[in-house]
């Protein structure tokens, strides 16, 4: 089983940059209006169609799970040599759950995180993570 998301963008190149790095992956199919993403880990199709406007959600992230700290670890390096991590959490409490995260912003302003949980919690924490942010 694999997920299939379509995402607009305005911008093909820089759209394809960021989910080149947040991925770690090349497109399968890359046109001038048009780019695929097809992955294993996480299981996904992701495609990009060029819009002259886009309107995303600003109430709403998505993410990537990882198995352990060290990939999100990985996951920061990647995206922060490339100029495109906007924080990273360490050991936070979010959600009902101990996490470590870094987030990145995709070029039409989705928010992104590559995360693990490290235990789960009774507490939620909300003004320090993805649900209060």
């Amino acid at each position: 089983m694999r997920m299939h998301l379509n995402l607009a963008t305005t911008d093909i190149e820089e759209s394809v940059r960021f989910y080149s790095t947040l991925l770690d992956a090349t497109p399968a199919k890359s046109l001038a209006d048009y780019a695929l993403f097809v992955v294993d880990q996480p299981p996904l199709e992701l495609a990009l169609d060029v819009r002259k406007r886009v309107q995303p959600a600003r109430d709403m992230h998505f993410g990537v799970y990882v198995e352990s700290a060290d990939d999100v670890e990985r996951a920061f390096a990647r995206l922060d040599s490339a100029g495109l991590a906007s924080s990273v959490e360490r050991e936070e409490t979010c959600c009902y759950a101990n996490q470590t995260k870094v987030w990145a912003v995709d070029p039409e302003g989705r928010r992104w995180e590559v995360y693990t949980v490290r235990a789960e919690s009774e507490e939620r924490e909300e003004s320090q993570c993805c649900c209060g942010a």
